[in-house]
């Protein structure tokens, strides 16, 4: 009986839903059946999946599936072959010293090969991507090393970090000499001034630079050299390059001077096993601002 009420379509002759807005007619029109029997096939395809593989949640644990199949203990298979296969170059690397490992080509290129991933996972959040590093954290490309760029000094500063607690770290913080008290406003400027003008930066006419170099003579010397060319046994930087840390401008190093500086940089030692600290240290050294 519905369908002798059904109200037919003259252009298309298609029978209507009944529904109707504003005089327009909803068409009933089917669906392909190319789609209907793709839809039918992905249902019984998901039921199959759910009876062979793990898929159901349950309270405690979840359905198994017949296979025992676990992604994760895929993963798990996989990473133990990567071991079993790299093994005996990691047992080469455990053994030898950085010094050793960059003496021997196919041992430099294995620990490339593993300080890669290393430095992405552990090092690019701060340094970059490719250790071009960013305002505050050391650009690893170039020949300027607050703390040295021997392969030695690197894996040191891996190993301890900066200010981090660890017992070998390397220590030395900028004074905050604004917030301390110990420079007026005027000297502040001064100094950045005279600091500016190590580096060849312009600074403002008429400015005497005679008052910041007393400042800097009694109260930076001690750390930064009475040049300005920096003490890496305190991780001061060299001052009359054009390698600036933060910024080069007045505002920014004035902030520093008022405020100090002494950013931390972890101790990979214990977080990191001892493979992955060497390659790490010959992978940073191989960035181009290695020192011999």
């Amino acid at each position: 009986m519905a369908d002798e009420h059904k109200d037919i379509d003259a252009v298309t002759g298609t029978a209507t839903t009944g529904h109707d807005w504003d005089g327009i007619r909803e068409l009933n029109t089917p669906l392909p059946r190319w789609w209907l029997w793709s839809f039918y096939a992905c249902i019984i395809w998901a039921v199959g999946y759910w009876v062979v593989y793990p898929a159901w949640p349950l309270l405690t644990n979840s359905t198994q599936g017949i296979t025992g199949w676990h992604a994760r203990s895929a993963v798990v298979a996989d990473l133990d072959a990567l071991k079993a296969q790299r093994g005996p170059m990691v047992d080469k690397l455990n053994n030898a010293s950085v010094a050793e490992i960059a003496k021997d080509p196919q041992l430099t290129d294995f620990a490339r090969a593993v300080g890669r991933p290393a430095f992405a996972d552990n090092c690019a959040p701060c340094h970059g991507a490719g250790g071009g590093g960013t305002k505050g954290y050391p650009n690893l490309n170039d020949d300027d090393w607050l703390w040295g760029g021997t392969l030695a000094a690197i894996e040191q500063t891996i190993r301890h970090g900066a200010r981090s607690g660890d017992k070998d770290d390397h220590e030395g913080n900028m004074p905050a000499f604004g917030r301390d008290g110990i420079l007026k406003a005027p000297q502040i400027s001064a100094v950045a001034d005279y600091v500016r003008s190590l580096s060849g930066l312009s600074t403002e006419p008429g400015i005497d630079l005679g008052i910041g170099k007393k400042v800097f003579a009694d109260n930076c010397a001690l750390c930064h050299g009475p040049d300005g060319k920096g003490n890496r046994e305190l991780g001061a930087p060299n001052l009359t390059d054009k390698i600036w840390l933060y910024a080069s401008d007045k505002e920014t190093i004035m902030e520093g001077i008022r405020n100090g500086r002494g950013a931390v940089m972890p101790a990979w030692n214990g977080r990191l096993n001892e493979s992955t600290i060497k390659a790490l240290t010959v992978y940073v050294y191989s960035l181009g601002g290695g020192e011999k």
